[in-house]
């Protein structure tokens, strides 16, 4: 196995977030139900765009967020993700690329506007998502460069991209071309209404070829339909070389073989804005993993990365985080 020269590539919905803060009332008058996520079409986008007061705009998507993460704590990274050539688009490359992760895929030049998620934070912390997919979800693929992913120890694949039978395929093909290579394959379940739509898809993933997959107690329980964690917890132990399972204020654990490692979250003096949590929580993970960290190190690092990030408005660090890090001598 050659050496890497990226520690993850990450593929998933390339997505122009917008973030602005927001009253109860705005989430009522635009018959949006507080902390869920809803997709919409473009000219609900713009409708919710046009009302929204000052927004801030920065690229987005769950793996892109887990990439600038590890951007963030010093990793290396490359994300593979399908935008439109349109403002939207230049938004999206723009600004992940000047977080240092690598992003390389062309601008679609036909077909669907580039997708966004218009974020609005209520005065608790709470957000609530409308998510125009649009040019995202045509990834297919011809959009996997080969030679991307046998140059990154770890592929990272983001559930929220299951829905469409193009962005599957281009799953299957980035683990097999991972696996040629002799490289990881980690996986997010990413929602759990993704999972309970496509259960045996991600059920014959896990199985077949997956290293790594994340997933929080509501993702876990569903892909097995168990109704305990502990007793979904005992079911991923004997498919996943390593399953991270996420609870929120309860912490994360981790089970590998006969292992298992139960690491505390973060305190955080007030919650903001809970966007990008588990994103980041993943992105501490996998830095740990890509430097051979104790599992327990890795997880330290992902409640670490998932405090600061809730801390704050957006769902990017707001500070260094390899800096954070090494002042808690987790890194050194």
């Amino acid at each position: 196995m050659s050496a890497s020269r990226f520690d993850v590539a990450g593929i998933g919905n390339a997505i122009v977030d917008i973030i602005a803060r927001c009253d109860e009332a705005f989430l009522s008058n635009h018959g949006m139900e507080k902390g869920f996520m809803q997709l919409v079409t473009a000219s609900q986008a713009d409708d919710i765009y046009a009302d929204m007061g000052p927004a801030q705009e920065q690229s987005g998507g769950s793996a892109a967020n887990t990439c600038a993460g590890i951007a963030s704590l010093g990793g290396t990274c490359a994300f593979i993700g399908r935008v439109a050539g349109d403002q939207f688009g230049k938004v999206f490359a723009h600004d992940i690329t000047s977080v240092g992760v690598a992003y390389d895929t062309p601008p679609a030049d036909a077909g669907l506007p580039t997708a966004r998620c218009l974020v609005l934070v209520t005065p608790d912390g709470e957000r609530t998502m409308n998510t125009f997919l649009g040019a995202s979800t045509e990834l297919g693929p011809e959009d996997v460069d080969g030679d991307l992913i046998a140059a990154a120890q770890i592929t990272y694949l983001e559930g929220y991209l299951f829905d469409r039978p193009e962005a599957k395929a281009a799953f299957h093909e980035a683990a097999t071309l991972a696996r040629g290579a002799e490289r990881k394959v980690a996986l997010t379940l990413s929602d759990a209404f993704c999972v309970d739509r496509h259960r045996s898809d991600f059920l014959e993933l896990v199985r077949g070829g997956v290293d790594i997959l994340f997933a929080n107690e509501n993702e876990i329980t569903s892909l097995y339909e168990l109704n305990s964690f502990e007793e979904a917890a005992g079911a991923v132990r004997a498919e996943a070389e390593i399953a991270v399972l996420t609870r929120s204020e309860r912490g994360s654990v981790v089970i590998s073989g006969n292992d298992t490692f139960e690491v505390p979250a973060d305190s955080v003096e007030q919650v903001v804005d809970v966007t990008g949590a588990g994103d980041l929580y993943a992105a501490g993970f996998l830095h740990g993993l890509t430097r051979s960290l104790p599992l327990e190190t890795c997880a330290r690092l992902g409640s670490l990365a998932a405090a600061e990030v809730i801390s704050h408005i957006g769902a990017r660090p707001g500070q260094d985080l390899k800096e954070l890090a090494q002042n808690r001598e987790i890194l050194t």
